[in-house]
């Protein structure tokens, strides 16, 4: 879909809008981690299992068929990764959230790990137009020794372009609990042209940034150190050890420096946290 697309997009009434729903659930079947259940209702949809790396990991990528999250669209994405299974979710393109004329677009990520089980989140970057209205809130619940490895990268405006994020709103919540407990909880309001996208407090400047988490039922000195020691090619990035997980940021001018940041830090988790080296999506290369 092109910018004459997106216009059009703008304008139409919010009742003819996408309400979009996929549930998911993944099981262990001997060795073979399998997507036992599927069901989805509008276009919001997964393909055919894949097994990039052995029968181990179950590889899923969703898709949205209309490419676009405008102002009235709700995308609802259930998971559920039963005992033993290993679950890895990621996306073919980046998510465009079109300008809106009033009405707020809004995506829930719902996902539920139970004890010796692994889900890997691993979308593309979102793009968040000028002027649109967003909601991006992601909730993991963790059973046990359950083990989550995940992402987000924000772009704001379209900035290959030039396009700032001058008029909208963004919201964004992730919250990662285990047995019931809140071991991390971040929440954030931006809007369009606010001073605190310039302000060093704040995005400095940025118009890409990102959280990397790897909540594990423990956080070796080893796994801290690995992800300390990388560094991206462009941008302000940290590392912080909390209790459960350990959390990467990215902050710059860059979505395809942020991704490959949280790529190596991938690499350098998943063997430690899963005791499997890291297998690159081949979507990624298309």
């Amino acid at each position: 879909m092109g910018d004459g697309d997106a216009a059009v997009y703008a304008n139409v009434d919010s009742g003819s809008r996408w309400h979009a729903a996929l549930a998911l659930a993944y099981a262990r079947d001997g060795e073979r981690s399998v997507l036992a259940r599927r069901t989805h209702r509008g276009p919001l949809v997964v393909q055919r299992s894949l097994y990039p790396e052995g029968e181990r990991v179950c590889q899923s990528i969703i898709v949205h068929p209309p490419a676009g999250i405008v102002g009235g669209d709700m995308l609802q994405l259930d998971i559920d990764v039963d005992a033993g299974a290993c679950a890895q979710i990621t996306t073919p393109g980046a998510a465009k959230w079109y300008r809106s004329s009033g009405a707020a677009g809004r995506q829930d990520v719902a996902a539920r790990v139970h004890a010796g089980s692994t889900l890997e989140w691993l979308p593309q970057e979102s793009i968040v137009f000028d002027g649109a209205i967003a909601g991006l809130h992601n909730r993991v619940d963790l059973e046990g020794d359950a083990t989550f490895i995940g992402w987000d990268v924000v772009c704001l405006g379209r900035s290959a372009s030039g396009e700032r994020f001058e008029r909208g709103n963004l919201r964004q919540s992730l919250v990662v609990a285990r047995d019931g407990v809140e071991i991390f909880v971040e929440r954030a309001s931006l809007a369009g042209g606010d001073a605190l996208l310039e302000s060093a407090v704040g995005l400095n400047g940025a118009v890409v940034f990102g959280t990397f988490i790897a909540a594990v039922s423990a956080v070796p000195d080893s796994l801290l150190a690995a992800c300390r020691g990388i560094a991206a090619v462009d941008g302000d990035t940290g590392v912080t050890r909390m209790r459960g997980c350990v959390v990467g940021r990215y902050r710059g001018m860059s979505a395809q420096a942020a991704r490959a940041y949280f790529v190596q830090l991938w690499c350098a988790v998943r063997p430690i946290a899963m005791r499997r080296d890291a297998v690159m999506p081949r979507i990624w290369a298309t």
